[in-house]
């Protein structure tokens, strides 16, 4: 017989109790234990490949190794035909890893995954849905134009029968959709619990790990944001990426939060459109808006997204604030840094902000962490304080410091050569970036600065 017993476990982390507390211990919410009911299957009723399931039904102890007595051989890595998912991930899909998959409802995480499935031709994807039915997922696929692959769609929600086809059909690649739908015969309680995710993640990563094929799951999020089950699912898997964009607009950015095998500082840009996501190459292009003529407050910066250099527009606007205390306000870029950055103007540059509502905005939807965006950012807010208009064909990048003196930021080479393909004339950088920088191969005009009031001599007077 089975035996069934009850466990309370929080549904932000994971945490397990015996008894009902009103307080969790592990993180600290309050209200987020929930009563779920965990049945001990028999061993014949277990996941991939238990005990009694056929083939590898025969378990031998792990012994301990010396490292360097550990065979290793390297196996390439799946190379899609996706420009921007194999960046994401480091070069390309490795195999036997889990990768993990959360965005918005709607954003288009499924789209992604069946476009991927339907490219990788010669390869056999098995795409396995709890969420919509074959009918569906063939109309999407009819939608995406996609070229003729080798694959298959399921719609199942047990992991043991999941597994049971794939141990005779043998795919390549398995994509789940999505994890909260499935559910493991092995836990009592239902799909999308705390317990059901955990144990079902785990089935998959032990598939992943034995039989070297690659497993894309889908996860939902909370309406915090956060990916939804316990925070241990991040833990367990290989890859963590996050799909993101503003569902009223057509770009989306696929970004990595966890990554062990590459790194996590990378990110892809697409456009939605009715035949599916489109890769973007040259965001850039996006990022910058076209216009007419020159308007104060609008300057170009350089930032960094993982090894991709991008130029991106900083929007500033600076008016009387006539209703009290001044407003700051910042989209995309961090408030407290701005709030130092209005200081520094206003302590070494002598302007005066204090009375001044001062609106902040990075265009694209992008969040920029990167301190070269900084001079870009102060020539923008002096700007619009001014009402100056800078040239669109300068830009910036450089860090400004408390002392108003201009530092140096890094990869200095691949933000000028960004700048150079888009057509840029001049780029504001610091001095401190000219050692050892050949400027003689550049067409665009160098001006190296060391403290803020340099920068506006040069672009406002």
């Amino acid at each position: 017989m089975a035996k069934i017993k009850t466990t309370y476990f929080c549904q932000s982390c994971g945490f397990q109790s015996a008894k009902w507390l009103g307080r969790c211990p592990s993180c600290g919410e309050w209200n987020t234990l929930v009563e779920e009911l965990v049945q001990k299957e028999e061993p014949e009723k277990g996941g991939w490949r238990s005990p009694s399931s056929g083939p590898g039904s025969l378990k031998i102890a792990a012994k301990p190794k010396a490292i360097h007595a550990i065979n290793y051989e390297e196996h390439p890595r799946v190379t899609t035909t996706d420009a921007e998912l194999n960046r994401v991930l480091g070069g390309g899909i490795v195999p036997g890893s889990l990768v993990l998959i959360g965005g918005e409802p709607g954003i288009g995480k499924s789209t992604l995954l069946l476009q991927i499935a339907l490219s990788l031709a010669g390869m056999r994807v098995l795409y396995v849905s709890g969420e919509e039915s074959e009918q569906q997922i063939k109309m999407r696929a009819e939608r995406l134009d996609a070229p003729t692959s080798d694959c298959h769609v399921m719609t199942e929600t047990s992991t043991q029968n999941i597994f049971r086809v794939v141990e005779h059909f043998e795919p390549e690649i398995l994509i789940i959709d999505s994890i909260q739908t499935m559910q493991s015969s092995l836990v009592e309680s239902g799909a999308g619990s705390v317990s059901q995710v955990r144990e079902c993640t785990a089935e998959f990563m032990k598939y992943a790990k034995e039989s070297g094929v690659p497993v894309f799951m889908i996860g939902h999020i909370t309406k915090e944001g956060s990916l939804a089950g316990p925070k241990v699912l991040e833990h367990m898997v290989d890859t963590v990426l996050t799909f993101e964009g503003d569902r009223h607009t057509t770009y989306r950015i696929l970004r990595t939060t966890k990554n062990r095998f590459g790194s996590t500082d990378e990110l892809g840009i697409y456009e939605m459109l009715g035949t599916g996501l489109r890769q973007v190459t040259n965001p850039s292009e996006i990022l910058i808006s076209q216009r007419d003529e020159a308007l104060s407050g609008v300057t170009i910066g350089s930032m960094l997204e993982g090894n991709r250099p991008l130029m991106i527009e900083t929007q500033a606007l600076v008016s009387v604030a006539n209703y009290g205390t001044p407003q700051r306000s910042s989209t995309g870029f961090d408030a407290k840094r701005l709030n130092m950055l209005l200081a520094v103007l206003e302590k070494r540059g002598g302007f005066r902000l204090g009375q001044q509502d001062v609106f902040l905005n990075i265009a694209g939807g992008l969040r920029v962490e990167d301190p070269a965006i900084d001079l870009a950012v102060c020539a923008a807010i002096v700007s619009s304080y001014e009402d100056i208009a800078i040239p669109p064909s300068v830009a910036f990048a450089a860090e400004v410091g408390l002392g108003g003196e201009v530092r140096a930021v890094s990869r200095i080479e691949s933000r000028i050569a960004e700048a150079e393909k888009l057509g840029f004339k001049q780029m504001f950088i610091s001095k401190y970036n000219m050692k050892g920088l050949d400027t003689k191969g550049y067409r665009i005009s160098i001006k190296p600065v060391s403290r803020l009031d340099e920068v506006f001599q040069g672009v406002l007077m």
